[in-house]
């Protein structure tokens, strides 16, 4: 088992009030639930304007198939219209801590 969970760090520059900025955030979020079949949600910034952070959980049967699926999700976040990101933190989950745990 391979697994990943990345938070994507966005500005929304053009966003004067939050329904501005859930306009931009939306498309991005339903597009990657919907598009890329994974795990994704809105996780800060709840209340500033020009701020939002995506969260993504990636889950895959090989470490190649997780780093295609990681690319995918980071175009489709790096070239959504309207946002500019900002940074990425990614948590790679170690399947030997994960097999201790279960034991």
């Amino acid at each position: 088992m391979h697994a990943v969970a990345v938070r994507f760090e966005l500005f929304v520059p053009e966003s004067r009030s939050l329904k501005d900025k859930r306009a931009l955030v939306r498309p991005i979020i339903d597009g990657l639930r919907h598009k890329v079949k994974v795990s994704v949600a809105e996780v800060d910034h709840h209340d500033t304007w020009q701020r939002a952070a995506v969260a993504v959980a990636l889950v895959a049967e090989s470490m190649h198939r997780l780093q295609e699926l990681l690319q995918i999700v980071e175009r489709q976040i790096a070239f959504a219209p309207g946002v500019e990101l900002l940074d990425v933190e990614t948590a790679w989950l170690d399947p030997e801590s994960a097999l201790t745990l279960g034991e």
